[in-house]
């Protein structure tokens, strides 16, 4: 049961949705500069600029941009005065997510001290905001239990790396590598993971007409992925070794059953010609089952991380294989309804309403998603031949990411004239 009378105004969320392709691209013109530095390991300043890159400046800025649309509309939960949020939060995200690369790409202590001020500026605003209305509504479906639980994540994810960021600038002796893994596993399971399956409950039948999940897994899955992280959370502190990867192994058995259920619920759609959405959430869950294989893998057999390119691919895996394309099929549904709803809002009615397929066209998102695949594709496979394919890759990545911001552009500018071009 959806809600749209209680929608924020369309400039809230879509800033964070035209803005957010712009970090890939940044990540990619990184795989330009200093490719082979990117893949040499997790730990190298090029590649910790590149992941928060995809993470913080792609990812979170997309899913907050997100959250503002769905929480009145899944939860009845909307945010007192969402524009407000969104124009600190929007700045603040954007500056924290280049301070934070800039302060890891040049071991610059005083850029990450802005960072963590920038992203804890934005993360205490919209927990905030989101919190106070969302945790007075009660948990009626899967979908508001999830988005509770993962607002929970993102603000133990916040916590968990300004306190790393503090850690790193001022030289404090920390198990910075032990927390490092369950920070990440907090921010790709506690945070994404959860939320992408809260979302995905809803938006998966409505826009790709799939039958809808099963009540009961729904019910239990992000339960189960906190129940996961709380308690390696809690292992940290008798700095043992098995329940990390215990962890990683139940982590990837939960994550792998969402992926194959949606699987097969999309082989179930009643839309027989695959369209730009579909395509991305194939290409994304399949990846999904990559990663975390390899996840698995690397917990019963720890050799296999003793392989430099290892954690490399792995990372390049979930999130240009996983998280990303699933994010990016999200936007090329939400943003023209988005566009399209504010249409109808605005009471442009039948001949002045125009299709969400012509606001956001099929045909350049299709390309700009074949584009995206070799980029992911070269990307990988460079991680075998760094010094010679990790700067193509790069290209591809720009190109990839520039073309869907420009296509998001131009939706909005076809919304734009649509107002313009209607009657009085």
């Amino acid at each position: 049961m959806l809600s749209f009378d209680q929608v924020p105004p369309l400039a809230a969320p879509l800033r964070f949705f035209v803005t957010a392709p712009l970090f890939i691209a940044l990540a990619g013109l990184l795989a330009v500069i200093d490719g082979p530095a990117i893949l040499a390991s997790r730990w190298t300043p090029a590649a910790l600029a590149a992941t928060h890159l995809l993470t913080v400046g792609f990812m979170l800025q997309v899913m907050l941009g997100a959250l503002i649309q769905v929480l009145p509309v899944v939860a009845g939960a909307a945010l007192a005065r969402p524009l407000l949020v969104a124009r600190i939060v929007h700045p603040a995200i954007n500056l924290g997510a280049l301070a934070l690369a800039g302060g890891f790409l040049w071991s610059a202590p005083g850029w990450l001290h802005a960072a963590g001020t920038l992203l804890a500026l934005a993360l205490l605003v919209f927990v905030g905001a989101a919190g106070s209305a969302l945790f007075r509504v009660p948990s009626t479906s899967p979908s508001v239990r999830g988005l509770k639980l993962s607002l929970a994540g993102l603000a133990v994810v916040g916590g968990s790396g300004l306190f790393m960021l503090l850690a790193l600038a001022g030289g404090w002796s920390v198990p910075l590598l032990a927390l490092a893994d369950l920070h990440a596993a907090w921010g790709l399971a506690g945070w994404a993971g959860v939320l992408l399956a809260a979302v995905a409950y809803v938006v998966v039948p409505m826009f790709q007409l799939t039958p809808g999940y099963a009540a009961r897994p729904a019910w239990r899955f992000p339960l189960f992925l906190f129940a996961v992280l709380l308690a390696w959370s809690v292992a940290l502190a008798f700095d043992a070794d098995w329940p990390a990867q215990l962890g990683r192994l139940l982590l990837a058995a939960g994550g792998a059953a969402f992926a194959v259920q949606t699987l097969r619920l999309q082989a179930q759609r009643r839309r027989a010609r695959p369209d730009t959405t579909f395509r991305y959430w194939q290409f994304g869950l399949y990846g999904t089952l990559l990663a975390l294989a390899m996840l698995a893998a690397g917990a019963l057999f720890p050799a296999l991380a003793d392989d430099p390119r290892w954690t490399p691919a792995f990372g390049l895996v979930l999130l240009l294989g996983a998280f990303v394309p699933l994010i990016v099929g999200m936007l090329a549904k939400i943003v023209p309804f988005l566009l399209w709803l504010d249409l109808q809002n605005q009471g442009l009615v039948g001949k002045a309403l125009p299709p969400m397929n012509k606001l956001l066209p099929e045909a350049p998102m299709q390309r700009q998603f074949q584009v995206f695949v070799a980029a992911a594709g070269l990307a990988l496979v460079a991680v075998f031949l760094p010094d010679w394919l990790s700067r193509p890759a790069g290209l591809l990545l720009i190109a990839a990411a520039l073309w869907l911001a420009v296509n998001l552009l131009q939706a909005a500018w076809r919304h734009g004239r649509q107002l313009q071009q209607a009657p009085a």
